[in-house]
């Protein structure tokens, strides 16, 4: 068998659950995080940084990849893994996300999005078919199918009708996806509404085979409206299926979001910070650009066991990042990671030994930046 999910332990505190994600290219130890390669690359690490942060997988972008280097140069390479060295999971998002961005240059149908390359202006046209076969031809071991996503703000009406065009894509992404080796997971829309939300649960469900996702949550709307979201279907959703929410990574929400049944999660937030000069600390958010730190030579985080923090000060990565030297932006994403994939792991633990609620309460108490939910 290719693909299969387990629980592995129900934390009696909390009700949250540890499980393990088997896939062709390794296991995975859920709950996760996964670090964003968007562009088969996760910007400035190479595959040996990830490894020894103990990344269990990865993500890329389907919309990126499309446009170059193009998905038939990196199926001529022998896929995805193969194109980037990397070889533990690889998921990869369907493009509907940055489709449904290009606001002034997209036009939606029921047949599909005509849109304009933000690279050059050339216009595509995207498919729930044509996303299959690219993501097919990149390899990636989980692939996502063509949604639509609507903003926040977004009326009731337009969010019925995302959702209903949604299902029907799903359907064609079903019979033209046959590839054994690939795990397509639907996704949930539905905005902010809750009547929304459990009926795309229950339409999406004949299409779950090991894994769906959450879509259409982190995209302006407050973090307790998310919440409540993720409250409202979280006893609907399949136990025996990994599930994934999509485009979420600042620490707390990773603590939430597990809280409510999450088992994945990605986000570029953590390397995006990183190349601003912010760190993420196990006392909260450290800008270490700021003038305060030229003269400061202790570790980016004492708690921390990163490569950054083992090796490097706050004065010598402040002296990088303003500097404009790529090797601080290297050594800030190596670091924010870190801390992220080891927030992940000591998640794990706190669930497998019953006192995740204690766990998430020493959180809020010593992270500053975050307030309790």
């Amino acid at each position: 068998m290719e693909f299969s999910f387990k629980t592995t332990h129900i934390c009696k505190q909390s009700g949250a659950r540890t499980g393990e994600f088997v896939t062709p290219h390794g296991v995975i130890e859920t709950p996760i995080f996964m670090p964003v390669g968007t562009q088969a690359t996760v910007k400035s690490l190479t595959p040996d940084d990830l490894k020894n942060i103990n990344a269990q997988i990865i993500l890329s972008n389907t919309y990126h990849l499309h446009l170059r280097p193009g998905e038939e140069i990196i199926k001529k390479a022998g896929g995805l893994h193969k194109f980037m060295n990397w070889d533990r999971p690889i998921l990869t998002d369907s493009g509907g996300f940055q489709v449904f961005s290009l606001a002034d240059l997209r036009k939606i149908t029921d047949e599909g999005v005509e849109f304009k390359s933000h690279l050059n202006g050339q216009k595509l046209f995207m498919t729930p078919e044509k996303c299959m076969q690219i993501q097919n031809d990149l390899g990636s071991d989980i692939i996502m199918a063509f949604d639509e996503c609507t903003p926040f703000g977004a009326t009731y009406e337009q969010s019925k009708t995302a959702l209903d065009r949604t299902i029907k894509w799903l359907d064609r992404c079903y019979k033209v996806q046959n590839n054994p080796k690939q795990m397509l997971f639907p996704i949930i829309q539905g905005n902010v509404f809750k009547d929304l939300r459990l009926e795309s649960v229950e339409k999406v469900r004949p299409y779950i085979k090991c894994g769906v996702a959450i879509g259409g949550l982190s995209v302006g709307e407050p973090k307790e409206l998310m919440y409540e979201i993720l409250d409202t279907i979280k006893d609907k959703m399949p136990e025996n299926s990994p599930h994934y929410l999509m485009g979420v990574g600042s620490p707390d929400c990773l603590i939430e979001g597990v809280l409510r049944g999450v088992d994945m999660f990605d986000c570029v937030l953590a390397t995006r910070i990183a190349r601003n000069g912010t760190a993420f600390t196990s006392k909260g958010k450290l800008v270490i650009r700021n003038a305060i730190y030229k003269d400061d030579f202790s570790p980016i985080d004492s708690e921390c066991d990163c490569y950054a923090c083992k090796n490097f000060t706050r004065a010598y990565i402040r002296h990088l990042i303003n500097a404009g030297e790529i090797l601080g932006a290297k050594l800030l994403s190596i670091h924010n990671l870190h801390y992220l994939l080891n927030l992940m792991k000591d998640i794990r633990q706190a669930i497998k030994e019953d006192r995740f609620l204690d766990f998430r309460e020493e959180f809020y108490k010593k992270n500053k930046d975050y307030e309790e939910k």
